[in-house]
């Protein structure tokens, strides 16, 4: 079955808003790398690690289900 252009459609635009997610999350992994150096401020940047972990695949996966329908419509398969 061929991706119709309509899913390609939809799937991009997913796939740039994952980025974009994950950008954020990584950016605010980095500004908080670079504040005082305290017990709150530490488990913060904790936190915002665990996040940027959880979105790095999450970014993957909508990565991978684009470059499928895309690959699916280009080549058939």
């Amino acid at each position: 079955m061929v991706a119709a252009d309509s899913q390609i459609d939809q799937l991009q635009p997913d796939y740039k808003a994952s980025v974009e997610k994950w950008i954020a999350t990584i950016r605010r992994e980095e500004d908080l790398a670079s504040v005082d150096h305290d017990v709150a401020k530490n488990d913060l940047w904790e936190q915002a690690h665990f996040a940027e972990d959880e979105m790095g695949p999450k970014m993957k996966a909508a990565k991978k289900r684009y470059e499928d329908a895309l690959r699916e419509q280009i080549y058939g398969f």
